[in-house]
Formats: structure tokens, sequence, C-alpha cells
């Protein structure tokens, strides 16, 4: 369910409410947008309602009931949608819209059909095409300031369906099961390659499953290694083997969260010498905390609500591949987390190689970390997947798509396309 309002200056604000209609968790939630509606004024608002219509095999029926169930529910609490984006895995008969549109009191040039794409990003072009803005422009008596400039997503859509060559990264965390886990990771890395013309041929590597005997039979033959964020100690001794093993093999290396400080952990063990570096977060014991709470998080025994989250900023070292990267001295990046780089060990890892090329404001925090004479391996505290964009892609993940076109023996140079327009 979706609500569109407007202010007295034409500015647009979309609120979308997740759930089932008729589920007891979303009733607060429609309750509050139906009171806002009448706060805002109907002729300021409107409703959106995407719907579900299963197809019955047995019969060959795609079957509308449940999208009129959902819409009752909705008229019940005092909710009348103007528009409805009926989603179906198969393409439906204009007939089925206009039944639809007559049980559901919806126009039917509002009935729109939205059938399952095989990319994502083909969705904004098929409602385009569906005059869905325009709808609701004039639903909101709105004039549009100009044309929609679609052309850049076009090419782009084009391009991630063109047949190009692969690299093979490989992506180490421990929910690789439920490849939904990782999929900002994986679009932010389609996105890079997109920059570069190759495809990813991302391989799903459990990390509980790498020990020292087999590191070398489950990453050898990759052009790159990622490593994400996680909570818990299941599955990170081999995440901190995935890290050794890019680091002794100058295999392009991208660590993200959790995958910044298993980078510290393998750097402290067999770099340092420090062979029960650990981070505090999975062994209280360790004698060399490298990985600790960060200072304002010790001594809280009530940690919802406490961790380090949303948007902070980051001071950028000069001449560091970070900022080549990014080509800024101070930047904005999302964070979720509560442990830190521990500060005592930093000058330690700095005299053996370890570049800290991203800190706090104040030069507390380690925001990101990178190794010197390595090709490419670099890591972040925070998650850079999150502002990564198809047409605007994130300079991390751009860089580690160049390494391992390097590495798989590709072009590292850029396709010179504009998805932008």
């Amino acid at each position: 369910m979706e609500l569109l309002t407007r202010s007295t200056d034409a500015d647009i604000a979309l609120i979308e409410v997740g759930g089932t209609v008729g589920d007891i968790e979303s009733q607060p939630f429609l309750e509050a947008i139906r009171e806002l509606r009448n706060d805002l004024g109907r002729e300021n608002t409107a409703f959106v309602h995407i719907t579900w219509l299963p197809y019955l095999r047995a019969t060959n029926e795609t079957k509308t009931k449940p999208t009129q169930h959902s819409v009752r529910e909705l008229r019940s609490v005092g909710i009348l949608p103007d528009m409805i984006i009926a989603r179906s895995d198969f393409p439906f008969e204009e007939e089925l819209s206009r039944k639809i549109s007559q049980f559901c009191d919806v126009r039917k040039e509002a009935v729109i059909p939205l059938v399952t794409a095989d990319l994502l990003y083909e969705i904004p072009l098929v409602l385009e095409q569906a005059r869905v803005a325009d709808i609701l422009l004039e639903r909101l008596a709105l004039e549009p300031k100009h044309p929609p400039k679609l052309q850049g997503w076009k090419t782009m859509v084009a391009e991630l369906k063109r047949q190009k060559p692969t690299i093979k990264i490989g992506l180490v965390g421990k929910y690789v099961e439920l490849h939904d886990a990782y999929l900002s990771v994986r679009e932010a890395l389609n996105h890079a390659a997109l920059y570069y013309g190759v495809g990813v041929d991302l391989q799903w590597i459990s990390s509980t499953v790498i020990e020292k005997s087999n590191v070398q039979d489950l990453l050898a033959g990759l052009d790159a290694i990622l490593v994400p964020g996680g909570f818990g100690s299941r599955g990170v001794e081999g995440k901190v083997l995935a890290a050794q093993y890019a680091r002794e093999n100058k295999i392009p290396y991208l660590g993200l969260c959790l995958g910044l400080q298993v980078m510290m952990i393998d750097f402290a063990r067999n770099v340092l010498g420090l062979k029960e570096a650990d981070s505090a977060e999975f062994n209280k014991l360790t004698p060399d905390p490298v990985i600790d709470l960060m200072l304002e998080q010790r001594g809280l025994s009530q940690l919802g609500g406490t961790m380090r989250l949303g948007l902070y900023p980051c001071h950028i070292k000069p001449n560091t591949k970070a900022q080549d990267l990014y080509q800024a001295d101070v930047i904005q990046e999302r964070h979720r987390h509560r442990y830190e780089v521990n500060n005592d060990y930093r000058e330690q890892f700095e005299e053996n190689g370890m570049v800290f090329s991203g800190l706090s404001p104040d030069g507390v925090l380690v925001e990101m970390a990178e190794v010197k004479d390595h090709p490419y391996m670099l890591a972040s505290q925070f998650h850079p997947e999150f502002l990564s964009r198809p047409n605007r892609a994130h300079p991390l993940f751009l860089g580690l798509i160049e390494a391992a076109c390097k590495k798989a023996g590709l072009s590292d140079k850029k396709v010179n396309l504009d998805f932008t327009n």
C-alpha cells in the first residue's frame, strides 16, 4: 500500500506501507495514513494499492478474488484506492482489468498490469509505458515540470541484458543459501560491472565451511573476493581465512563492516604475529582484542537502540586508494555497527603496512583501511552498498570491479556509456 501526498508548493511525498492488508501488524499504519489523508485533504492525496494475482495452473486461470478481498479490507478502514497495480507472473487479458475496475471501484485505466520482469530495472519503463505517472499527476492536479528523461535508463537496461565477458567474484558469507540477504551487495556489484562492460559470475561461498584444509579449493580461480557484513561468531573464522587468502595471493578484496574487521584480524595474526588476536565480539578473553566495542558502548548492559546507525561523515586520507576512488576529502556513508578497530593497535598496524585511509572527523574511529602493496585490498566499516545506484555505481565497488578485470585479463577501461541522462 502506498500513499502519495502533495503540499501547497507541489512537493510530492511517497509513503510505503509494507505487509499484507488484513494483517494485525498493518492496522496501525493503515489507520495512520487514513488520518493523514484527512489532515492533508483528499485532493492532495492518492492511494496506490499493489496486489497479487495468483495463477492456478490446474484451470489456467488468473484469479482476482484476493485483490477484491484486500480492497474490501481497505474500504472497511476508510481507504479507497485510486490506483491498483496488479502483480502477476503471467500476462492477463484486458477483461481481468475490467473486472478489477468494476468490483474494486477503480477507473479501468488506473488498473495497471505488472507482469514479473526478467530484470528488476525494466519495471520503471513498464510503469511509464502504462502511464502511471500521468494518471497520478492528473489525480493530484499537478503539471509535470518536464518529460521523463529515460534514455539513459533504457541504455542501462539494454547494457544489463547484453551478453558480456564475465569476472568471477566470490561472496563469502554465512547466509549465502538465502541470496536475498545480500541483495544490496549483489546489485552494487552489478551496478559497477556495467561501467566496465562486464558481467558478474557471483560465486556464493559459505564461510561456515571454509577451513585451512580447503580454502585453496574453494577460493582458487576467483578474480575478486567480497566479505559482507554480519553479526555473531558463526562462520567468522572462514571469513578470516578468506581475507588471508586474498592478501597472500594478491586477489582483489573488498570488506564491508565485518569484512573490515576480519581483514584486521587476519593482519594482526599473520603479519603482526599476534596469534590470538580476535574481536571482543567473538572472544571476550582474547589477549589482543584488535576489534573492540566503541568507547561509548563499553559498560552498557542494555544494547537496544545504541548501535551506530545511519549516515556519518568520513575524512579521507590524501594519497590513498580511497581518495583516488572517491575524488573527495570528506564523504558521507551509512553505518550499522557497534564494534570498531581498537586504537591501542593502530600504530602497530600502520608500521606494518596497513593504511587507515578513512577516519571519523575527530580521528577516533577507523572508517576505511587498505593494505599497502596489494592490487586492491580495501575495506570499510560502513556499508557502501546502501548508496549504490544502477546509474551511479559506488566508488568502492567500481574499484573492486576494475581490479578484478585486471586480474581476469579483461579491459579495465570504463565503457563510454552515459546512464545518467
